[in-house]
């Protein structure tokens, strides 16, 4: 079992994103994505607030951290304008933290709720898994690039009513946890070749709303000032 003084939790942030540019900083319901996540991990009730990094490159990025009792990890230029691999110069901050695990929050899934958050740690600190994954459960009908049907269909069923199906999983990318060690091997939470490699995490699926387009930006603004009552 893990201890919870052993696991970090880090916000990466940059500002070069080409499908929504400047996202972290822009007016977003009278604050910012960034803001909005440092103030979310802020009010954790399991991780301590020492354990929280924030890492970033941009100086509007930095200015905005600074406002806050965490800790600033500087990333590199080089991170900042990279894709994520490989992952030991991505996640470039592995070996330069006192820690042994890591949890990674996407502040761009801005409707993830804190209790979601720590219930994932706790989850994490349980597991004897290498990595743990959010995901969300989904029950529909899928084809691969060949147009084939891959889901498995109910039989004796002559429409394609989804509640009669297994559920599925989809990549939810707010929520990621694993060793910083494997990062060094340029492994992020698992081998993928068997189960609970890494383990998987169901969260709401309005929680795991991620902005990568303008349109996601105005649309979760729009669920997030509905749902915080926001004017």
């Amino acid at each position: 079992m893990k201890k919870i003084e052993d696991i970090s939790l880090v916000i990466y942030a940059r500002l070069n994103s080409q499908r929504c540019p400047n996202k972290m900083v822009r007016p977003f319901a009278n604050s910012t994505l960034l803001d909005i996540g440092i103030k979310k991990v802020l009010s954790s009730k399991i991780i301590p607030k020492k354990n929280i990094y924030i890492g970033v490159y941009e100086k509007k990025l930095i200015d905005i951290a600074k406002k806050y009792k965490v800790n600033i990890y500087k990333r590199s230029k080089k991170s900042a304008e990279s894709e994520g691999f490989p992952v030991s110069k991505y996640y470039e901050f592995w070996n330069k933290i006192p820690f042994k695990n890591v949890v990674m929050l996407n502040v761009c899934s801005v409707l993830l709720d804190i209790k979601t958050i720590d219930q994932f740690i706790r989850t994490y600190l349980k597991t004897s898994s290498r990595g743990l994954f959010a995901v969300v459960s989904k029950k529909n009908y899928f084809w691969n690039n060949k147009k084939n049907l891959i889901t498995k269909a109910p039989k004796k069923k002559s429409t394609m009513n989804t509640k009669y199906l297994d559920s599925m999983y989809e990549a939810a990318h707010c929520l990621q946890a694993g060793k910083l060690s494997d990062i060094g091997q340029d492994i992020w939470m698992g081998k993928y070749l068997k189960k609970n490699d890494p383990e998987l995490f169901t969260i709401p699926e309005d929680e795991a709303f991620d902005i990568d387009y303008e349109w996601q930006f105005k649309v979760a603004e729009s669920l997030y000032k509905n749902k915080f009552k926001i004017k």
